[in-house]
């Protein structure tokens, strides 16, 4: 009887250490961050595959499944009298009207995630792009262009459901010239880790360390479009208010960034707001505090940010000579629900020599608590 009770446990002890193995494994095959494989289009299409810059058989370029109108852009290629630049490497493709292109990717199961890509419009004013891993789904407006040359990054975030998923990337067409439509390049991937709330600051990810993924050679940050408010975000807790335009996750190996490697831009004046929900006891003071600045990227002139919370708000003007720096602003108010609303907004447009948008820096955000003294005087709560 007790050599059967140790072989049991034995055969146990085996189960348990063969589902470990299975786990390890599964997580050890997860993809690392950084390029997705063929990411950036540099693995071509047989020849024989392509008529003229249409891509005419499903799976011909290297890693990718294509579906529909879907051109792979080389080298000097024209659009009437316009080259089509590429923003990385000489390769890119084009998706035509109602064309999608899609990749299966190994993750890990309950880990989140954030899609890095950069995009151009061509022939439509209005275009936009549906991103999929099922089952989020969501419409990127890409008609505002951000950068001098015509590219901008874009990033894009969801939770991993099962232990591989298919990004789909979907031009739902705005134009009757199926060829007319937006050009893609350069996807990445990067685990986002769960923002945690520090012993001294109420709010989450309040530095904007943890961000989406940023190419090391493309000196222009990367977008985060606005979401709903239900979807995963790639500066999670941080949300996006907007109907079309973005802020600019930017880093400091290109940019001026008031503390740590990185911060956020509002490139969009007063039609974008940061925003993040704290709880907080109705009746209590708090305290405010954020750096407002510029990105020492030739944004000249007036950079207010104004923020909000509760019934407070308070502006900081900052003049800029676009070449960096900070100043800190303040804001003290009283909750008046269990949960309260921090945001922030660029008072206004502001635009570079070279006619792209800009906006003040925003970094090192903290809430904390407040309570009074006997003398009336007011101390943090940390």
């Amino acid at each position: 009887m007790r050599r059967e009770m140790e072989m049991v446990q034995h055969a146990r002890r085996a189960a348990v250490l063969l589902l470990a193995c299975l786990v390890s494994a599964r997580a050890a095959t997860a993809i690392p961050d950084g390029l997705l494989p063929n990411g950036n289009f540099e693995e071509a299409p047989d020849k024989s595959q392509l008529n003229g810059t249409r891509v005419m058989v499903r799976y011909a370029i290297p890693q990718w499944e294509i579906s529909g109108f879907v051109e792979y852009i080389g080298p000097g290629q024209k659009q009437g009298d316009m080259i089509l630049p590429v923003p990385e490497g000489a390769y890119a493709v084009r998706l035509g009207n109602e064309a999608s292109i899609q990749q299966r990717i190994p993750v890990t199961r309950g880990a989140t995630y954030s899609i890095t890509f950069s995009a151009a419009r061509t022939c439509a004013q209005a275009e936009q792009l549906n991103v999929t891993v099922a089952p989020e789904s969501d419409v990127l407006p890409i008609q505002t262009v951000y950068t001098s040359n015509g590219w901008d990054s874009y990033s894009w975030a969801f939770k991993a459901r099962r232990t591989a998923v298919t990004l789909i990337v979907h031009n739902p067409g705005v134009t009757e010239d199926a060829a007319c439509g937006p050009l893609l390049d350069s996807f990445a991937i990067k685990t986002l880790q769960p923002p945690q709330r520090s012993k001294n600051n109420m709010l989450k990810n309040g530095d904007f360390e943890e961000g989406p993924y940023i190419f090391p050679d493309t000196p222009w940050g990367v977008l985060v479009p606005p979401l709903d408010e239900d979807d995963y975000s790639p500066l999670s807790p941080w949300m996006i208010l907007s109907s079309t335009k973005s802020v600019k996750y930017l880093d400091a190996a290109h940019y001026a960034v008031p503390r740590g490697a990185h911060a956020v831009e509002l490139v969009s004046g007063m039609e974008t707001a940061l925003a993040q929900d704290a709880v907080t006891v109705p009746g209590r003071a708090y305290r405010l505090e954020f750096s407002a600045g510029d990105a020492g990227d030739g944004c000249v002139g007036s950079l207010a940010v104004q923020a909000y919370a509760a019934r407070g708000s308070v502006t900081v003007p900052y003049a800029s000579q676009g070449k960096g720096g900070y100043k800190r602003g303040v804001l003290d108010f009283t909750a008046i629900a269990n949960q309260t609303r921090v945001v922030f907004v660029s008072m206004a447009y502001t635009i570079k020599n070279d006619g792209t948008l800009c906006g003040p820096v925003v970094d090192d955000v903290s809430l904390v608590g407040l309570r009074k003294r006997n003398r009336g005087a007011r101390r943090l709560l940390l």
